[in-house]
């Protein structure tokens, strides 16, 4: 007689082929912000615990991050074209396996140079995700794109609030090694259920309707903001959530013991991020993208600005503020994809977005490393991207602000196609 299913088993049973699925998807999305940030506060335990190999100074061990941000950026362009030849499910198995076996191997470098190459391999197969995991939650978020975009959204502000709170507590109980590896273990793991599921075909979903047609000259302008708001956001993104560890030491807590502190605070300040980006989720099924945007937009560069003179508990409010800016603009920047882009050509935008916003962000590490060490602090470093995020407020500025975005069927009655010559 058989033996009777586990409860962990059991649960997982209950739910529908495409829950679990979407639930990995999103888990996947956590692996990735959350592998890429270890280093971040692995750095503060690393000069410390180990100072012989690595160094004893901040600002060039986090550049060895570089070629991670780097690979994560330029292998993403190719990804909308991949799947179309070895399918989704082979390259998220790919992404499980291959970021959780990077993590582990990061976790067992003897040296710098080891260490980048590890986090270099890492990055390259994170870069899958985004093209390919955000192409998956839009197609099944159906009519609630905002809704499913925005969980996911949290799901990866989770990894990178994450992130700083358990490398700290990890490194601190058992040495930083641990904190690359566990997490990359658990990564594996997620890879192997991932294995054993169906291929996702969000046409055939209940929910899945046909997409408008679009007035070109609107898609047009949709995607250049988008290019422009993905090369800053990714920088802002990225240096951000990388000095905000030693943002936290630097004014709260500067004692090397202090180091589940700085992770605590770290973690309190992003979770306010996945917060914003739930309700952002929200507020996009109801309102214009435009509506949505300007505010974060005219928020993040006073706020920024502020970061970079005030000291003192002032400082966890004030980044709990930029965070939940910051995040509740990815949701944002997510769905304008979705709502001016056909599901067919989704993945190969996503593809190209992501490089030109990683490329961005593949500049965060060497860039806040750089600017920290000619300054001695973080007041440099927090006034250059207040400078990068006057570009964001533009780009809100000059975004389409259209209610058909509610109602995809008012796009046959927009105006620019009675001005057109031709449909």
């Amino acid at each position: 007689m058989p033996s009777p299913p586990s409860p962990r088993r059991a649960w997982l049973a209950r739910l529908s082929p495409v829950t679990r699925q979407i639930l990995l998807v999103n888990a996947a999305h956590l692996f990735t912000h959350y592998s890429l940030l270890i280093l971040a506060t692995a750095t503060l335990a690393m000069v410390h615990q180990d100072p012989v190999r690595f160094g004893a100074e901040y600002g060039p061990l986090i550049a060895v991050g570089t070629g991670m941000f780097v690979t994560y950026g330029l292998l993403a362009l190719p990804m909308g074209w991949l799947q179309e030849r070895v399918g989704r499910k082979a390259l998220m198995v790919a992404f499980f396996l291959g970021t959780g076996g990077g993590m582990v191997l990061a976790g067992t470098a003897g040296s710098a140079f080891e260490l980048g190459l590890w986090l270099g391999v890492m990055g390259a197969f994170a870069a899958i995700y985004h093209p390919i995991g955000t192409a998956i939650i839009v197609e099944a978020g159906g009519a609630r794109v905002g809704r499913a975009v925005g969980i996911n959204g949290v799901f990866g502000n989770l990894g990178v609030a994450l992130a700083p709170l358990a490398t700290g507590l990890i490194a601190w109980q058992l040495g930083w090694r641990w904190a690359f590896i566990l997490p990359g273990l658990l990564c594996i793991a997620c890879g192997l259920l991932y294995a054993r599921e169906p291929a996702f075909d969000g046409s055939r979903l209940p929910s899945a309707r046909p997409f408008p047609a679009i007035p070109p000259r609107l898609v047009r302008r949709a995607v250049v903001v988008l290019m422009l708001i993905a090369a800053v956001s990714g920088l802002i993104f990225n240096a951000f959530t990388l000095l905000l560890p030693k943002l936290m030491e630097e004014r709260l807590a500067a004692s090397p013991e202090l180091l589940p502190v700085v992770a605590v605070l770290a973690f309190a300040a992003t979770l306010c991020g996945g917060i914003t980006q739930y309700t952002v989720g929200h507020l996009i099924d109801r309102r214009t993208l435009k509506s949505v945007f300007m505010p974060l937009a005219l928020v993040l560069v006073p706020a920024l600005l502020a970061l970079s003179f005030l000291e003192g508990w002032v400082v966890l409010p004030l980044s709990a503020l930029v965070a939940a800016a910051i995040f509740g603009q990815v949701t944002v920047n997510e769905t304008m994809t979705a709502r001016y882009v056909a599901p067919a050509l989704r993945a190969k935008l996503y593809s190209v977005r992501f490089t030109v916003g990683f490329l961005g962000a593949a500049l965060a590490s060497p860039l806040v490393g750089l600017l920290h060490q000619l300054s001695g602090g973080m007041a440099l470093p927090m006034l250059v991207l207040a400078l990068v995020a006057a570009v964001t407020l533009a780009c809100a500025l000059v975004f389409p602000d259209r209610q058909e975005e509610l109602a995809p069927e008012a796009w046959a009655e927009a105006p620019e196609w009675r001005a057109s010559p031709a449909r």
